[in-house]
């Protein structure tokens, strides 16, 4: 099963020692991608992770080096101009930067792995409906 995950999931899996999301997000049935923005993501917050995780540092590394090589990397520009176009005006009025991990849900049409409520919400208004649950 292919899947997009959103920031939010990576930064659960980061900040808690026991998450629900882990065992289902390392079981080999889930195929993991997301758009090399969340890269960017995780170094624009990486004091705040580590910071706030129940972690120590070494095993936030530790762990943050298994998630990565768990996900497929897609690089943005890779994805359909319809697909970008559609994702940005779902995700606009709520956060942009959720339009490159929309979009590339929708150009490998697959589920999307999000914790964030508000944006699945407006998502499910606007006619996206592909959600993966984790439990």
């Amino acid at each position: 099963m292919r899947v997009v995950v959103d920031t939010n999931i990576i930064f659960s899996l980061l900040l808690q020692k026991k998450s629900k999301f882990r065992k289902r997000f390392f079981q080999k049935d889930v195929e993991i991608f997301a758009p090399n923005f969340l890269m960017i993501e995780i170094i624009r917050h990486k004091e705040k992770l580590l910071k706030n995780s129940k972690l120590e540092e070494a095993e936030v590394i530790e762990l943050l080096h298994l998630i990565l090589q768990k996900i497929h990397f897609i690089n943005e520009m890779t994805i359909s101009m319809p697909n970008k176009i559609q994702a940005y005006e779902w995700c606009k009025d709520i956060d942009e930067t959720d339009t490159p991990f929309v979009a590339l849900a929708l150009d490998l049409e697959s589920s999307f792995w999000t914790g964030d409520k508000k944006l699945r919400a407006a998502l499910e208004q606007r006619g996206f409906h592909k959600f993966f649950k984790a439990v």
